[in-house]
């Protein structure tokens, strides 16, 4: 099996492939995340604010279920990284039948009990009072997408362990572009409301899952897997399951964040407040884009380097991953400081909303410099199939630290309570990440130096 690409990871110099990896990663991740802030300023302003606040309230369970795609490609791709750097062929081969099985199984099963239980799961979600009704339309409509989302999201993992960002950034590029031409259609020309809105988003993640089901089917993929490769092999699905379970826990306390943040916000501010955190929570997909395609193109280097056991390699890639993200998120966090009120007024022409979120969003970026060590820790442990590790640093943050900020701080502090758990949990979490990183370095990869 030809293996030019993937031998890449392990010869060329750690800074070139890393931008290799990373300027197409961060391409992808930019585009989709264009897609989320233009499609809420298309919902915004075609629809209204409302509808913002009623998206809000239905992503962190349609993405929960995606996110088993991502977990499963994910821990699948650090398998086949490895495998690949092992010269083991054969395993990566069954890795890859055994992904596209997991993901149909579960995501499918999942689509459905969410679809049987949607009045429940949208009201415990935040989706309260005038929300309910906009919500419970995309709702509906954007799980029946679900599933092909999932898809999508696995196999973008697995394009990128094979050593090839052009096309994983292709895959991600395609349902971005499509939703917004569909949103401009649907809701703009069409006029069918959050309907529009919902079908542009569910058919975009269609169109995404075509394209990765031709890149396997073409000559372009490593991998060319049979039927017999799709048959559930426990010991794989036991590694997929245990590393995944790192990607799908990080999601699960994202949703259960959004819970929590739609509910206490509500509670205390009402719609404009709901309204508020759904755009600062766009702005935390999109402006994070180039710091997550640094992550994204570090892990197979990370993998690949650990299965040929080039320890050197390995420590080379964890110190100039973690000087671009932070350099990157620092010039994030400049532009976020100068222009928050100019990107509120982006996303809606509701005063009240205007008002309040520039503060919100100053205060949720106000760390953002050094989250480049927690990101890159957490990727680190993934990447070599250390699972213990990468699932406490990844809870971290969010489960560890910021859910019981924003349980607690409210009752001293009110709303503002909420927003400055952002930055004490960010902080927090990379003095923890640090800690444990630079163990990891000394005590492993000094002495298995080879």
């Amino acid at each position: 099996m030809a293996r030019v690409s993937s031998q890449d990871l392990g010869s060329q110099p750690i800074g070139k492939i890393l931008i290799k990896q990373a300027i197409p990663a961060s391409i992808g991740v930019l585009v989709m995340s264009l897609n989320i802030l233009v499609d809420t300023i298309f919902v915004g302003h075609w629809i209204g604010s409302t509808a913002i606040a009623a998206i809000n309230v239905v992503l962190p369970v349609s993405f929960f279920i995606a996110a088993l795609g991502m977990a499963i490609g994910i821990g699948g791709s650090s398998i086949i990284s490895r495998a690949l750097g092992a010269d083991s062929p054969d395993k990566a081969l069954n890795t890859f039948g055994n992904q596209i099985t997991l993901t149909v199984l579960l995501t499918v099963t999942l689509a459905v009990i969410g679809l049987i239980y949607k009045d429940a799961i949208i009201l415990s979600f935040g989706g309260k009072g005038a929300i309910f009704e906009p919500a419970k339309i995309y709702y509906t409509i954007v799980l029946y997408g679900v599933p092909f989302l999932a898809l999508s999201m696995m196999g973008n993992t697995v394009i990128r362990a094979e050593g090839k960002p052009k096309f994983a950034m292709y895959a991600m590029m395609i349902p971005s572009v499509s939703n917004l031409v569909l949103d401009y259609i649907f809701i703009n020309v069409l006029d069918f409301g959050m309907e529009g809105a919902a079908w542009a988003t569910s058919i975009s993640y269609i169109l995404s899952f075509s394209f990765i089901l031709w890149f396997f089917i073409s000559k372009n993929s490593e991998l060319k897997i049979n039927a017999t490769h799709f048959g559930l092999n426990p010991s794989i699905v036991s590694e997929i399951g245990s590393l995944g379970f790192v990607t799908l826990a990080r999601q699960a306390v994202v949703s259960i964040t959004y819970l929590f943040m739609n509910n206490i916000l509500f509670d205390l501010g009402g719609e404009t407040s709901v309204t508020a955190y759904a755009i600062v929570g766009r702005m935390l997909m999109f402006a994070m884009f180039p710091v997550l395609g640094v992550t994204q193109g570090f892990l197979p280097i990370a993998g690949f380097n650990y299965g040929a056991q080039n320890y050197d390699r390995v420590r080379q890639s964890i110190n100039t991953a973690i000087k671009y993200a932070a350099i990157l998120s620092t010039f994030i966090f400049i532009i976020l400081m100068i222009f928050p009120e100019a990107i509120t007024r982006m996303f809606t022409t509701d005063l009240e909303v205007i008002k309040q979120t520039p503060s919100d969003m100053r205060w949720v970026f106000a760390a953002t410099p050094i989250i480049a060590v927690q990101l890159i820790g957490a990727a680190y442990f993934q990447s070599i199939g250390k699972a213990i590790p990468a699932l406490l640093l990844t809870l971290t943050r969010q489960g560890f630290f910021f859910i019981p900020l924003i349980l607690i701080l409210p009752k001293f502090y009110g709303e503002l309570g909420v927003w400055i758990s952002f930055p004490i949990s960010d902080v927090l979490s990379t003095i923890v990440t640090a800690y444990f990183l630079n163990k990891e370095v000394k005590t492993n990869l000094m002495n298995q130096s080879v």
